[in-house]
């Protein structure tokens, strides 16, 4: 990399410590999609994900109506299809196959596998120009694997475990496909659309979901065959709107404004913060202590995401002084 690259670089606009802040709240609110399967077994993971974003496109087309004739003036044919794309694989295909996961899996499962999501984001982001390299990951991504392996090893070599298992993890590792396209797809739609905030673009992501969620809603009242009782239908709705709030619209814009403040091979290990959450409102969901397998991924998780964030700070006091040692004139 150049001296001039370097300076380039150096100016990106990164902030680790906020980005990290806004990686962990998006997170603990992404952590309670993981219950939501849980809270309302007796809906099929369709209708879960055709309820939650309904209620997300709804909510989405009452705050962007203010700006909506100044917003779209910089949107163009391939922002819309981009805005697609990112609905389909990152909400829309992700939470069915995420809601099949944890009801044939459990949730332990699922987080597992989508704990794997820094490793297949990293190797993508270490491809981009000025990019932390690979080798320099490496420690931080073999503890992160190791962290998955040990919970891996309680889900699926525990004496407890069934063809279920095996299909929940499945539709994890579909799931993680999903959104690891979503989140390299997300970070470089932004990083080409400086004019349009983290917030606004989430509010379009949300109304293209909730167009995508209209379409497949006659395809969600035909599935399934269980009759629901009033009840039950209050409390599908109460869960799908808390779902659309918390993790859709405020999770959504906490990730998107950490993805303008962390370089993209950082930003897979952020959503570590989501596999953590989740793993411990499962253990809250299931009143029960985290096993030894389970507390030791817990350690090598952490120290995963510590390792990455080290690597980045070193590289980045790095670029500040080469940039530091440029000319003002840039010669």
């Amino acid at each position: 990399m150049s001296m001039a690259e370097a300076g380039t670089h150096a100016g990106s606009g990164h902030n680790i410590p906020l980005g990290m802040l806004c990686g962990a709240g998006a997170g603990a609110l992404w952590g309670l999609v993981f219950l939501a399967p849980q809270l309302v077994g007796t809906f099929t993971p369709l209708q879960l994900a055709t309820g939650r974003y309904l209620a997300y496109g709804a909510l989405s087309a009452i705050l962007i109506a203010p700006r909506w004739n100044g917003l779209i003036q910089g949107m163009h044919r391939r922002n819309w299809l981009a805005l697609f794309w990112l609905s389909l694989f990152g909400n829309t295909l992700y939470y069915i196959l995420l809601s099949m996961a944890v009801q044939t899996g459990g949730i332990a499962l699922t987080s597992l596998v989508i704990g794997f999501l820094p490793v297949a984001v990293t190797i993508i982001g270490s491809r981009d120009k000025g990019a932390v390299s690979l080798a320099a990951l490496l420690p931080s991504l073999l503890l992160c694997a190791a962290g998955a392996a040990c919970i891996g090893w309680q889900a699926l070599a525990a004496p407890g475990a069934t063809r279920q298992s095996m299909t929940g993890l499945l539709c994890a590792l579909a799931a993680l496909a999903s959104w690891t396209a979503y989140a390299v797809g997300n970070t470089r739609c932004l990083a080409r659309l400086p004019a349009v905030s983290g917030h606004d673009w989430n509010l379009l992501v949300g109304l293209m979901t909730g167009t995508q969620a209209i379409l497949l809603l006659p395809l969600a009242v035909l599935d399934g065959h269980r009759l629901h009782s009033p009840e039950q239908w209050i409390r599908f709705g109460s869960v799908s709107l808390t779902v659309a709030i918390a993790a859709s619209l405020f999770g959504n814009a906490l990730w998107n404004r950490m993805s303008r403040l962390v370089p993209l091979t950082m930003t897979g290990q952020m959503i570590l913060f989501e596999t953590l959450f989740a793993l411990l409102y499962g253990f809250l969901w299931e009143g029960r202590w985290p096993r030894m397998p389970e507390m030791a991924a817990f350690a090598l998780i952490v120290l995963s995401v510590l390792t990455c964030v080290s690597v980045h700070q070193r590289q980045s006091a790095r670029l500040r002084g080469l940039a530091d040692c440029l000319p003002e004139n840039g010669v």
